[in-house]
């Protein structure tokens, strides 16, 4: 599907669209109505098309961003392009295939983690705390973790949702990657019982730290919570 223009993609995402999953997607915040299994699909049909991914963004249309985000070419991204798509990302589930997807693929995004975790704007925040959860996993040399658990502590407990989710996720990281400050981790979370009654599906993972932190290090496992 090489040379597809912009208006027969918005005519196939329309086509796609289905009333029932908008209504499911727009309780977590996200308006849009296409299936992500068959998004997929079509941007598995398109393959990599940076010109068209960069253009079905400009659209402002969020199903139309996803599917930009799964056939752009990540690391094509300049940092000061990936500054502006970030604030620009209106809806959780763009902003986080934007951190996941393409930002931390992207030669910038250590830069850019660096920045974002010193940002005013707690959306911004919290994708600097999701690259710095992936740093913890796997390329921790460098990180001053104690004074992450610092910044943790002092300032999740009164956090915003998203950047308090994206914190907590980091301090569950640590305590899972790293024993030697496993304790300290666990200890913050059950002082600030963060999360601690979030509903969770049978047979998943508690995203409260403590619990969280205890049954991947039981698993050998640095597996999301929520997953089953």
């Amino acid at each position: 599907m090489a040379d597809t223009t912009v208006a027969e993609v918005m005519a196939e995402l329309a086509a796609l669209e289905d009333p029932r999953a908008r209504e499911v997607n727009e309780r977590h915040g996200d308006d849009h109505g296409v299936n992500l299994t068959k998004l997929r699909a079509l941007a598995k049909q398109l393959k990599v098309q940076p010109d068209l991914a960069r253009q079905l963004w400009e659209t402002g249309d969020t199903a139309a961003r996803l599917l930009a985000l799964l056939i752009c070419r990540p690391k094509a991204f300049e940092r000061d392009e990936l500054d502006v798509m970030l604030r620009r990302a209106r809806t959780p589930k763009v902003h986080d295939w934007l951190v996941n997807y393409v930002v931390k693929k992207n030669p910038h995004a250590e830069e850019l983690r660096r920045a974002w975790l010193a940002d005013p704007d707690p959306v911004v925040a919290s994708a600097g705390w999701a690259l710095t959860t992936e740093r913890v996993a796997k390329k921790p040399a460098g990180l001053d973790l104690a004074g992450l658990l610092d910044v943790i502590e002092a300032g999740m407990k009164g956090a915003p949702d998203r950047l308090q989710w994206a914190m907590n996720h980091c301090l569950a990281q640590i305590g899972i990657e790293h024993a030697g400050h496993r304790a300290r981790a666990i200890d913050i979370g059950e002082r600030l019982q963060v999360l601690k009654d979030y509903p969770t599906p049978p047979n998943c993972t508690s995203p409260f730290a403590p619990i969280w932190i205890t049954e991947m290090v039981r698993r050998g496992t640095g597996a999301t919570a929520g997953s089953g």
